[in-house]
Formats: C-alpha cells, sequence, structure tokens
C-alpha cells in the first residue's frame, strides 16, 4: 500500500500531530518516513544562486529535522530528511515526483495570513500538483 510517505514538517506544534497521527499507518504499512522542511526565508531562496552560507535560521531548521528523524529512528522506524530552500509548495511537489513517494501527510491551519486568501495555502497548492494521496490534519490551535 505505502511504502513511502512524505511529512513536511514546519517546526511547530503541528508536527507532533501529524506524527502521532501518522506513525500508527506506517507501522501498519511497513512504510519509510521522509521528512522534509522547506526553508523559505532569502537566503535560502536565494542560497545557490548567490553562493551564500547558511543562515541560522536553516542552521536551526536542520538541527530540527536530524533531532526528528532520531526520535522516530529509536522508535523503529526508517526514516530520511531533507532540508530543501524555496517555494514550499514547488519543493513538495519536486521531491514527491523525483522520490516516487507514496503519500504526503501534512498539517494545515486554514487561512492566517492575508497571503494565503490572496494566493492559497501550500496544501491546496501540493493537493492540486501531484498524482498521490495527501493526508491533511488540521492542526488545533
Amino acid at each position: 500500500m505505502y511504502h513511502k510517505i512524505l511529512i513536511p514538517l514546519e517546526n511547530s506544534a503541528a508536527d507532533r500531530a501529524i506524527l502521532q497521527h501518522i506513525k500508527p499507518l506506517a507501522k501498519l504499512t511497513g512504510a519509510s518516513l521522509l521528512l522534509m522542511h522547506v526553508a523559505d526565508g532569502w537566503v535560502a531562496r536565494n542560497f545557490e544562486r548567490l553562493n551564500l552560507a547558511e543562515s541560522e535560521e536553516m542552521k536551526t531548521d536542520r538541527a530540527y529535522l536530524e533531532s526528528v528523524a532520531n526520535d522516530l529512528r529509536a522508535e523503529g522506524f526508517e526514516v530520511d530528511h531533507v532540508l530543501a530552500m524555496g517555494e514550499p509548495s514547488d519543493e513538495i511537489v519536486k521531491f514527491t515526483r523525483k522520490h516516487k513517494v507514496d503519500l504526503i501527510a501534512m498539517s494545515t491551519h486554514g487561512h492566517r495570513f492575508i497571503s494565503d486568501l490572496l494566493y492559497g495555502s501550500t496544501a491546496d497548492k501540493v493537493r492540486h500538483l501531484v498524482d498521490v494521496p495527501v493526508l491533511l490534519l488540521k492542526a488545533r490551535a
């Protein structure tokens, strides 16, 4: 059924909710977990083009991903992680296609910012651009 489950993380409380929700499914199916965070600050968006050094935010994001991955490995899960850079929806879609992901599991917030209202949320963009199931879990405040 599912072999690779992509879980985009935000480094927020919503991450715990989606991880707790998806762990039983991963155990049941024997799926590996692919954790992803997309750094989308100015440095991240211009990192390669301008040959920049990692920002403190990117270093913090990388350490967070490694910590979550290690915790999941300690629970017996097969886990890989990646820190991508750029527009979150674009990077999630590219990663999904490149790594033959079977399921994307992500949290949603509803419309919190004016940009979500004007341009749409990351989850909404992702679900319209991929050909795999997308499990959306509304984050509780």
